[in-house]
């Protein structure tokens, strides 16, 4: 089984959807991708940080999860990162309604010395010179380098983003933002134009319409899982990182084949996600849920057909 290493935010947001609206609870790109993770039992460490504010419940829960936190720091006096959203009635779209940065302002991870030398390293969604500097301490190249990104760094920091896609392994991304970072409105010429910045490996979110798995020519595809009732697509996109992530980390396998099996379990783990509020669903899975659903996807998929 190899190290996973996560780093990204551990935060508060305050969401608003058609069917609902909460005050502060707990988010952050990492968190999703950690509690993710953590199905697969895998050993993984979270590079965040967190301000006074933050409760020392949210912190106990994810070293209850065996996520490794000594790489969480704690600015005394600071205040934890906040993002507060206004979810649409289709729940593809969103407005920000408020950013407040404070500690993750002057941020400068530290990776652990027994993390440095994670087989698989998961880069969420952060200012691209913090995703590189994760990269630069590791003192072992790590077999697999996965990158979220996002289209405020496309806007704001793009030649930063380009200096980490380029070193990086797989890039997650959603179909909005494979069409801003290539230029091309087809999914598959954007796929095409991305590899050639660097990733052999580049994974297409399309929310409720599944994903897409790009290597050299071939592609593969995955459905969503139709459900019933979504209530918050917050961290849909980070939990499918951290079912991605965690898979491979488990199986030590990183060939496409082995990589169409974690975009399903990726996929499995993020229909969860989104059906509470926040990371409530995460938190308290089970196996024989994820493995009930599982079969879901498997019958979703699964047909026979003759071929004349």
């Amino acid at each position: 089984m190899s190290k996973l290493l996560i780093v990204g935010t551990v935060a508060f947001d305050a969401i608003e959807t058609p069917f609902g609206k909460t005050d502060k609870i707990l988010g952050g790109a990492a968190t999703y991708i950690g509690l993710s993770a953590s199905t697969f039992k895998v050993d993984s460490a979270i590079v965040s940080v967190v301000g006074e504010d933050f409760p020392q419940e949210y912190l106990q829960m994810l070293e209850d999860h065996n996520i490794d936190i000594s790489a969480i720091e704690v600015v005394q006096g600071g205040k934890t990162f906040f993002w507060s959203g206004r979810y649409h009635n289709d729940l593809n779209s969103r407005d920000t309604l408020e950013t407040q940065l404070n500690v993750l302002a002057d941020f400068q991870p530290v990776v652990p010395d027994a993390y440095k030398d994670a087989g698989i390293v998961m880069l969420g969604n952060l200012h691209p010179l913090v995703q590189l500097s994760v990269l630069e301490q590791m003192t072992t190249a790590p077999k697999l380098a996965v990158l979220d990104t996002m289209n405020f760094w496309m806007d704001n920091a793009l030649d930063d983003l380009l200096k980490v896609i380029e070193k990086v392994d797989v890039i997650t991304i959603n179909d909005e933002e494979a069409r801003q970072l290539s230029g091309e409105h087809s999914l598959v010429r954007a796929a095409r134009k991305i590899a050639t910045m660097g990733p052999r490996y580049v994974v297409i979110k399309k929310g409720e319409h599944g994903a897409l798995l790009f290597h050299d020519e071939q592609i593969f595809f995955a459905p969503a899982l139709p459900l019933e009732e979504v209530f918050d697509p917050t961290g849909a996109g980070d939990t499918f990182a951290g079912g991605f992530t965690g898979h491979l980390a488990k199986t030590e396998n990183i060939s496409f084949e082995n990589m169409k099996k974690a975009v399903i379990h990726a996929s499995n783990l993020a229909s969860f996600c989104v059906e509470k509020f926040g990371t409530e669903r995460m938190q308290k899975l089970d196996k024989k849920e994820i493995a009930d659903r599982l079969q879901e996807f498997k019958e979703l998929t699964q047909f026979e057909i003759e071929l004349t």
